[in-house]
């Protein structure tokens, strides 16, 4: 077996992606973010994806679902598809794809041309893997319990994180920094 790296690009038209691949990125989603963009290496049948969140955070995916240690370019500029939603996966999976690609918003379509910008290389060290779980379970928590956390609560997301990392749960630091700013 050869050891290099799938480096093949796929014409990225999202709504060729089969239902029973798309329904585990459905899967993903509804644990990780609500928005999901897909990179253009690999193949149609199982591409790469990354699950983002209302914190902008991003969560890379393999082809089986898994976790993905992305490289820095995988997600970059002119590598991804468009950013989108949960709603939108769903209805290419119950229409088979026709007609979605022309209902992203231009919204969504800007947002993935700023949101691609960034490097998406995984973590290595210790301290940023526990950044990374953090990140996972504040999310967690804020999806859980979005509609009983006050507007704008997101502002404080370092602050929330600064707390857990020093040994706060998600619930703990959510409501020191409710008491905080909006007590």
């Amino acid at each position: 077996m050869s050891s290099s790296k799938t480096t093949k690009r796929w014409h990225g038209n999202v709504e060729a992606i089969k239902a029973e691949f798309l329904n585990g990125v459905v899967t993903q989603m509804t644990a990780y973010g609500d928005r999901v963009h897909f990179s253009m290496f690999g193949s149609v049948q199982k591409p790469h994806y990354e699950v983002i969140n209302s914190f902008d955070k991003k969560m890379a995916f393999d082809g089986n679902h898994h976790l993905h240690r992305a490289e820095e370019t995988e997600f970059g500029p002119g590598n991804v598809t468009p950013i989108f939603t949960l709603e939108q996966i769903k209805r290419i999976i119950a229409t088979g794809g026709s007609g979605v690609r022309s209902s992203i918003p231009r919204s969504a379509r800007a947002a993935s041309a700023r949101s691609s910008g960034t490097g998406t290389a995984r973590p290595t060290t210790a301290a940023a893997r526990a950044r990374e779980a953090v990140d996972s379970e504040k999310y967690v928590y804020f999806k859980a319990n979005r509609e009983m956390l006050p507007e704008g609560i997101n502002q404080y997301s370092d602050e929330i994180s600064a707390l857990m990392l020093k040994g706060l749960s998600a619930e703990q630091a959510f409501g020191e920094v409710i008491e905080k700013h909006f007590g």
